[in-house]
C-alpha cells in the first residue's frame, strides 16, 4: 500500500507544480508576456520537478528499501541524496 497519500511534504510540491503550470498556461495566452518570461517559468516548473523527483525516492528508499530496518546509516543516505540532486 502507498504512504505517498500522507506525505503533506509531496502534496504541497504537487500542489506548487499545478499551480505553476496553470501561470504558464495563462501566460501563453497573454500576448504581453514575452517569450523569456515563460522559458523562465518552465524553467522554474523543472527544477520544481526535480525536487519531487528528488523527495519520492528518498521517500521510497527510507520507506521500501531501508525499511524497518535497525541501523541506517543517515551520512550515508544524505550523501546519496546529495548526488541525486546533483546529477538530477
Amino acid at each position: 500500500m502507498s504512504h505517498l497519500h500522507t506525505d503533506k511534504k509531496i502534496l504541497n510540491r504537487v500542489k506548487r507544480l499545478q499551480g505553476q503550470i496553470g501561470a504558464v498556461e495563462q501566460a501563453i495566452q497573454d500576448p504581453e508576456r514575452g517569450c523569456i518570461e515563460v522559458l523562465q517559468q518552465v524553467a522554474a516548473i523543472k527544477g520544481a520537478v526535480n525536487g519531487l523527483m528528488n523527495e519520492l525516492i528518498e521517500s521510497h528508499l527510507r520507506h521500501h528499501v531501508i525499511g524497518d530496518q535497525c541501523e541506517v546509516n543517515e551520512h550515508e543516505l544524505e550523501e546519496f541524496m546529495k548526488l541525486l540532486k546533483r546529477y538530477s
